[in-house]
């Protein structure tokens, strides 16, 4: 039970990765430093796109909309830690 522990800690901590890669991907294409005509800087945000809309659009569903502004990520990373804060405290039930 222990490894299943351990793989589910290992799961969110990869998610918590995406989502701050997404983060400041979305923030340098913003200000132009990324270009999406490159083919390999597309091909990673497209990817993060796939992997983290089925996270992000429940959460967009439920929050108000910003003007502009997407919390989508803020939300899914205070989730990602809640969860690794919940396992964390509930580690014995895994032994």
């Amino acid at each position: 039970m222990l490894s299943l522990f351990q793989i589910l800690m290992l799961l969110l901590d990869v998610l918590w990765f995406f989502i701050i890669a997404h983060v400041i991907m979305s923030w340098l294409i913003n200000f132009q430093v990324l270009n999406l005509h490159q083919q390999f800087v597309a091909q990673i945000w497209y990817g993060l796109n796939r992997i983290l809309e089925p996270i992000y659009a429940p959460i967009r569903r439920i929050l108000p909309p910003m003007s502009g502004i997407d919390l989508a990520p803020l939300v899914a990373l205070i989730a990602v830690y809640a969860l690794r804060i919940i396992l964390m405290n509930n580690m014995q039930a895994f032994y």
